[in-house]
């Protein structure tokens, strides 16, 4: 008794002294500028000239759609994070990591079990091992084992670090999913938004087309003008109608697309016509240095390497021997008299350990395995933050360059408008044939598209700086 007591507090001890081996983690810088020596920089360099949200508007709000005051919208969002397939899908992937992390914790605890019998024997009468008068007898057991691994080396608690980190990868990936179809859906909306803004202008258009045409036709009744008039009247009439018949279809594919992303059939949706014509919310741009805290795909990224590091020390521990221990007791009896009786008890216990001494190098080959896909977890958390400091600079860019466009535009629009009218003007006076008339109204009509489509662009690329600066997401809602 003695002697196993001193085994088994040696064992204790070891699971009490039990170091972790591998490396230490450490989040790895972003490559920058040699003259910046590794620091980020103060700020964005497409934000020279960018319009600074109020100190009332310093962050982005979580439901960052609200910004832009349309109810509708507003409705829409809503029904993704209830509805949609390919969130539910993302969202019970985080659940299977979460249990993950328990069943990796439950290496923690010792492990009992039992595995009780009765049997009934008879013993071959022709057997030379069979004692004298014994033909049958019966055996009741009530086993009960108790096992534990001592953590020696860190093996199990890098193995729950690693689903801990693995969990807040996951929960980062949902976040990356759920911020990628809100902005999918902005983005579907503001395009059919602006569709029914060009139909709007085509609808406008094709009576003013239609008066024209008329107009010629009865300059041609009265000898006015020619044939070739009358055609060019009735060729751009029917090309602008053609025009209006394939935005009606373009529309009726992003209606279908929001009411997927809304998780329903699309019969069941139908928006009616309002166009797009609303003021761009300001967004803050923030600092370069707080993009690393604010973007999911970031977040995932750098758990995912700090994962992979704990593989490395997971790896390292297989170099060592595993330390158990094991106790097993119970009660073994012949007959229901006597099963529970004090007698009939028995125990063992002691320490074991399991040691590996030959494996023709697989283990070293596991160890340089997991050190090469941390490697490989470094470029793709850098490659992840350089992506994202891109996508916001190309942001920042489209929507100055955007803004500068539309108020030229607008000039060529209102240009544009006025020629058309001097040209109504002087063909109605006979001063011109209808050529230049159809020459205004195809300039006209090209302009005052581009205008509305300008506007479209500028939606959708404050939609995407929202999405390149994280959607007021940060790394504070990770789960611990």
């Amino acid at each position: 008794m003695s002697r196993t007591f001193a085994a088994l507090s040696i064992a204790v001890l070891l699971g009490l002294s039990a170091c972790t081996v591998g490396p230490k983690y450490t989040r790895p810088p972003v490559p920058t500028a040699p003259a910046d020596n590794g620091q980020l920089p103060a700020a964005y360099k497409e934000s020279d000239g960018w319009k600074q949200a109020q100190p009332a508007e310093a962050s982005l709000r979580s439901e960052w759609w609200k910004a832009f005051h349309n109810p509708e919208l507003d409705s829409l969002q809503a029904q993704i994070d209830i509805s949609n397939q390919t969130l539910k899908a993302a969202e019970a992937r985080f659940r299977q990591a979460r249990a993950l992390v328990a069943e990796s914790r439950s290496a923690l605890y010792p492990n009992l079990s039992t595995f009780p019998s009765i049997t009934t024997n008879r013993l071959s009468a022709n057997s030379a091992n069979r004692p004298a008068n014994v033909r049958e007898y019966s055996n009741l057991v009530a086993p009960f084992d108790f096992s534990y691994e001592l953590d020696a080396w860190g093996r199990i608690r890098r193995s729950i670090a690693a689903a801990r980190e693995e969990l807040q990868a996951t929960a980062a990936d949902l976040e990356t999913l759920r911020l990628s179809l809100h902005a999918e859906m902005a983005l579907d909306y503001f395009d059919l938004r602006s569709l029914d803004a060009q139909k709007q202008l085509l609808d406008r258009t094709l009576i003013t087309y239609q008066k024209a045409l008329e107009l010629t036709q009865s300059q041609f009744a009265g000898g006015l003008a020619s044939g070739t008039e009358v055609a060019q009247a009735r060729t751009q009439l029917e090309t602008t109608r053609a025009q209006y018949i394939d935005i009606a279809s373009a529309r009726a594919r992003f209606e279908h697309a929001i009411a997927v992303l809304a998780g329903r059939t699309p019969e069941s949706l139908s928006l009616p016509p309002a166009p797009l014509a609303q003021e761009l919310p300001v967004i803050p741009a923030g600092l370069p240095s707080q993009l690393l805290e604010r973007r999911p795909d970031i977040a995932a990224a750098e758990r995912r390497m700090a994962e992979a590091n704990e593989r490395i020390g997971i790896a390292r521990a297989a170099f060592f021997p595993s330390l158990f221990l094991t106790v097993t007791g119970g009660l073994q009896g012949g007959s229901f008299v006597n099963w529970f009786t004090w007698p009939s008890r028995f125990w063992a216990l002691g320490p074991s350990a399991l040691q590996t001494l030959f494996d023709a190098g697989r283990r070293r080959a596991l160890q340089e395995e997991a050190t090469a896909g941390y490697d490989a977890t470094i470029a793709n958390y850098r490659e992840t933050a350089l992506q994202a400091f891109q996508q916001v600079e190309d942001s920042l860019s489209t929507l100055r360059t955007l803004d500068q466009e539309s108020k030229t535009q607008h000039d060529a629009v209102t240009a544009a408008e006025r020629w058309l009218e001097l040209s109504m003007q002087r063909y109605t006076g006979g001063l011109v044939t209808y050529l230049e008339v159809v020459t205004a109204q195809s300039i006209s009509l090209a302009n005052q598209r581009v205008e509305v489509d300008l506007l479209r662009q500028r939606m959708d690329a404050t939609v995407l700086l929202i999405k390149a600066l994280g959607g007021g997401w940060d790394v504070s809602k990770l789960p611990q």
